[in-house]
């Protein structure tokens, strides 16, 4: 698998040329909707075995050789020239990159029904996506007053999941209205009655539906309730684990124990590490739609949580939390102004297409970015994921031996990520 930008003059047919691969194979792997309109700096992914590289000034066939870890005599030999052949620049060369055990990972995907029904877009990413999907959340289960539950549609998720042998997690939160309900969160946490009546509904739910693993996304808890939130997940534990069910818990993206913030104080790393059998980051939003233009998930700042969690916990509990999703602000930025609007990866590519410009790449964020004006003259900024975002993401995941990796959300195209996905790692399934 090889990830190709895309330059000036560059097509379809010879980009196939280049990697001698069918034209239809990048198209359709790309899920290309104007293959003949490329966009300049779109990133795209070439299914082949092994890789091309392109020799570039100061390098030898020794030194390239030494860099991809074979040896020069066979890099030679695959690729019919001499060991002896000076390399002119932009010779291109076929790296038999010899096939080595994939790394075992845990994937999980939210996925967020609106209304009453599932759209048809929805359970078709579903039916699609569940096979690199170790669990599938539908989001959400949400706490009333008393401890009992209301559920999302569920629709076909349980049919879709038995039959990619993919695990349904239970995910429970204090949404009330729409909104993360800080005055909810202290009921649960302190009110005994409440907790029993939630425990016992959760487990009843468990069982008569299937999920396997319990998930608490509970945000914006009062910063007093810390202790009580801890005190709570021991208590749960306890009661799901004789029911035989996993518990995990969502984190607000912290970089210190200290950390302040409404977002922050309440959850506590080292307890949840302790505690929970996997814990999931919630490593996105530094550029959220009511926020300044920013990428949604910088590696660099993702990289300070990871290593704060680390600090913490054991490197075998922690999902990364990835976005499937980008932001189009309009500026000039005011705060409580105009939200930002949301839109896939694929939905930016058309975009940029749209309106004739090039998409950038910030090395420092690995993300993609680019700038238009539309019809009324409003400059726009926008940020998204892309091959080589996502490919430096699945670097630190392996780099780091995380657990593994939970989107949010299904429902968004971004066809180059679980091509990805399944080329770097092999997806457990739980018995």
């Amino acid at each position: 698998m090889q990830i190709h930008v895309v330059k000036q003059g560059d097509t379809i047919f010879n980009i196939a040329n280049t990697y001698n691969t069918p034209m239809e194979t990048i198209i359709n792997a790309n899920e290309l909707d104007a293959p003949g309109t490329l966009v300049v700096g779109q990133a795209l992914v070439i299914p082949i075995v092994g890789q091309f590289y392109f020799v570039q000034s100061g390098d030898s066939l020794y030194s390239i050789a030494q860099k991809f870890g074979i040896p020069y005599q066979e890099l030679a030999q695959v690729n019919n020239i001499s060991a002896g052949n000076m390399l002119p620049v932009g010779f291109r060369l076929y790296i038999p990159v010899p096939p080595q055990p994939q790394p075992n990972i845990v994937s999980n995907a939210y996925i967020e029904p609106y209304g009453d029904t599932v759209s048809d877009t929805l359970e078709t990413a579903a039916r699609k996506l569940s096979p690199f999907l170790t669990y599938l959340a539908p989001f959400s289960y949400t706490i009333n007053r008393d401890g009992t539950l209301n559920a999302p549609p569920l629709n076909n998720f349980k049919t879709i999941a038995d039959s990619n042998n993919t695990t349904l997690m239970l995910a429970v939160t204090n949404l009330e209205n729409g909104e993360f309900s800080a005055e909810l969160g202290h009921i649960i946490l302190t009110v005994q009655a409440v907790q029993n009546k939630l425990l016992d509904s959760i487990v009843n739910i468990a069982s008569t539906v299937g999920f396997k693993d319990v998930h608490f996304d509970l945000e914006f808890l009062p910063p007093e309730d810390r202790e009580a939130y801890n005190n709570f997940l021991r208590k749960a534990k306890e009661r799901l684990s004789q029911a035989g069910l996993l518990m995990s818990t969502a984190l607000a993206p912290k970089t210190s124990a200290t950390q302040e913030g409404a977002w922050y104080e309440a959850h506590d790393y080292a307890v949840h590490g302790e505690i929970c059998d996997f814990v999931v980051l919630m490593t996105y939003e530094w550029g959220y739609s009511g926020g300044p233009p920013l990428p949604v998930s910088p590696i660099d700042e993702v990289r300070k949580v990871v290593d704060f969690a680390l600090s913490v916990m054991s490197s075998e509990k922690i999902l990364l939390g990835q976005n499937l999703y980008g932001y189009d602000w309009t500026l000039p930025y005011v705060e409580g102004g105009e939200l930002a609007e949301a839109l896939s990866p694929q939905q930016a590519i058309t975009l940029a297409r749209t309106q004739n410009v090039a998409i950038e790449y910030d090395q420092e964020a690995q993300a993609p970015f680019f700038t238009y004006f539309d019809s009324q003259g409003n400059k726009h900024e926008v940020w998204f994921e892309d091959a080589r975002s996502i490919q430096a993401k699945f670097d630190m995941i392996k780099e780091l031996n995380l657990l593994g990796i939970s989107y949010w959300k299904l429902g968004l195209a971004f066809p180059q990520n679980w091509l990805l996905l399944q080329s770097n790692f092999n997806i457990v399934k739980r018995e």
